[in-house]
């Protein structure tokens, strides 16, 4: 007994003695600091928009005349849906809309020259495909336009669809997608034709007024250009079908992003401006009055984006400023306010009354 009492006492002892000491410390975690974002200087510079800068001007491939997307007005001055793109372009990166060289380029020119280096970017009704992405490298910086190919006849063969063109002569200009499309549309339902190959757009539109073929087909824009020169308009029908997707938009070479990234934004830029009601016209007052910071970012008020393409902060503002939103944009080359008179359809606005494709990326 005398023992258990000795053992338990001590037992005691020591558990208060233990209470006394203070628990061992636990060792800190150690955390990673998260890394800072890049800032502008980190990124690396674009040696295409360096060029362009030394230069003074951008040079700028365009159709070598495709009414509504570029064409020489009487007075010998570029006007069109894509020319405005590139003066977009001219004044985001000079303040200057006219700080641009237009080089035209017929289909097969247009990707050796974007290439070979004699244009800086093609703005060119050009497709963006599997093959010309993924196979030669092309960059698309965008989509301006969506757009598909159809068939031009004559109103007096009083077809109601394309499917009627069995054993006609179609023409097709050489160097597009437009003989592979139109193969591939007869092909699958069984339907034979002869198509007539013809160099250029232009070409194959003086053939089918010349009647050397039943039909013309093209994209729907270009079926519709080619429609109002030719003589006694009214006499010609675009068919209902499309038998094709044709996302039109600007393409650079490969190896340069942050010149990529100077395209793609601009063009966002423009259409970022229709959706928020920023216009030609009142872009100047709202960079000074707007409360709204979306408008604000836009238009180089807050924050510094255009440093991250080696732009100022205004290079939005000065976009705007030159050639209005996408919507003046459409409606004073292909819209209401041109010979075209095109509905916007697929090229509306994701928010409109009906909805269309067009979407503005956000700055932030």
């Amino acid at each position: 007994m005398r023992v258990w009492a000795i053992g338990a006492m001590v037992a005691l002892l020591t558990g208060l003695s233990a209470c006394d000491r203070k628990p061992a410390e636990t060792p800190a975690e150690t955390t990673t600091p998260a890394p800072a974002a890049a800032s502008a200087s980190d990124l690396p510079d674009s040696p295409t928009l360096a060029a362009v800068k030394r230069r003074g001007r951008l040079n700028c491939g365009v159709h070598q005349g495709l009414v509504g997307f570029a064409y020489t007005d009487n007075r010998g001055q570029w006007r069109g849906f894509d020319v405005d793109f590139c003066r977009a372009m001219a004044a985001a990166i000079f303040g200057d809309p006219d700080a641009v060289r237009f080089v035209p380029l017929t289909a097969n020119e247009r990707f050796a020259a974007l290439s070979d280096g004699r244009i800086d970017v093609l703005w060119r009704n050009s497709s963006w495909t599997m093959s010309r992405d993924a196979g030669e490298g092309f960059v698309f910086a965008g989509i301006n336009y969506y757009d598909g190919q159809g068939f031009l006849v004559r109103r007096s063969l009083n077809l109601a669809s394309a499917t009627e063109l069995n054993g006609a002569r179609v023409c097709v200009q050489n160097g597009s997608n437009a003989q592979a499309n139109a193969d591939d549309f007869f092909r699958s339902r069984g339907v034979a034709y002869r198509p007539v190959v013809l160099e250029t757009e232009e070409a194959a539109r003086d053939a089918y007024g010349r009647e050397d073929c039943d039909a013309f087909s093209a994209d729907i824009s270009a079926l519709a250009a080619a429609r109002t020169v030719l003589s006694n308009p009214q006499e010609h029908v675009i068919l209902s079908d499309v038998v094709s997707k044709e996302p039109l938009g600007p393409v650079v070479k490969p190896g340069d992003d942050r010149w990529a990234a100077v395209v793609r934004w601009t063009l966002n830029a423009v259409i970022l401006a229709e959706e928020l009601g920023v216009t030609r016209e009142n872009a100047e007052t709202l960079a000074k009055d707007s409360r709204d910071p979306h408008v604000r970012r836009l238009l180089g008020v807050e924050g510094d984006y255009g440093a991250m393409m080696g732009l100022s902060k205004t290079w939005a503002l000065n976009a705007i400023g030159a050639t209005g939103n996408y919507g003046e944009i459409f409606d004073r080359n292909l819209g209401s306010q041109s010979p075209l008179d095109l509905a916007r359809g697929l090229n509306a606005q994701w928010n409109a009354r009906p909805s269309g494709l067009i979407y503005g990326l956000p700055i932030r």
